[in-house]
């Protein structure tokens, strides 16, 4: 019998396969001041540097490939109704062969208008994104991503998956960024839940769970374990 299984994943997910986790040690992303590159404050104050620094992020993604925890999931899915829940903004699931992705935070491959009015124009950017590149409507152009201070568009679709899921696993996130640390809440009591991170931290939304299973390690040693009990239950 089919199973619907939700996945959260976040930066540790992609860290294996060269992607820099959100933050450094130091609070600084990529050596910059996250506010000064991912708020809207920011793209106002400095649109060039907020787009050369999603440029930069972009170019680095046509560098890396999706590692094997990525494609341990995909093919996961030619078994289970799998949906992928991520706050990653590269395209790291897709390219391992996953169907059905929910992006929280946006996506880096994409790119949508800056118009307050107009932000549900969206298309897909693979190049670098210029001051001048304008929507239909004259506004500039931005990166897909959900900046400090936004909303999270993506939420309500995320919440039915894991409210309706079998099994959710979670991976490679501190579950401390929230609105998405509050997902693995809405999951029933009796659903089995599995976290993977090397330095896991349980919040609130899993600490009272009697049916959570922890593997302190990454990605990819971590994930086919989680999968292999997932098919033995």
């Amino acid at each position: 019998m089919k199973m619907k299984i939700a996945v959260l994943t976040g930066a540790g997910m992609s860290a294996e396969s060269g992607i820099k986790t959100f933050r450094d040690a130091d609070g600084l992303w990529e050596g910059h001041d996250v506010m000064k590159v991912a708020s809207p404050d920011g793209f106002r104050e400095d649109p060039t540097l907020v787009l050369e620094f999603y440029n930069q992020r972009r170019a680095q993604l046509k560098e890396v490939e999706p590692n094997s925890a990525h494609f341990a999931l995909a093919e996961l899915e030619q078994q289970h109704d799998v949906v992928i829940i991520t706050q990653n903004v590269d395209d790291l699931h897709e390219r391992a062969g996953s169907k059905t992705i929910i992006h929280l935070h946006g996506e880096l491959k994409k790119a949508r208008s800056a118009g307050i009015l107009y932000s549900d124009y969206i298309v897909d950017w693979d190049g670098d994104i210029k001051l001048g590149d304008n929507c239909p409507r004259g506004y500039q152009m931005r990166p897909h991503i959900v900046w400090f201070g936004e909303a999270v568009p993506a939420i309500p679709a995320a919440a039915k998956e894991v409210a309706s899921a079998d099994v959710v696993i979670v991976i490679g996130s501190s579950m401390q960024v929230y609105p998405a640390a509050g997902l693995i809440g809405l999951a029933g009591e009796d659903v089995p839940k599995f976290y993977i991170d090397p330095k896991p931290q349980i919040n609130f939304a899993l600490k009272d769970s009697s049916n959570l299973i922890v593997f302190a390690e990454n990605a990819t040693s971590g994930v086919p374990k989680a999968i292999s009990q997932i098919l033995n239950l």
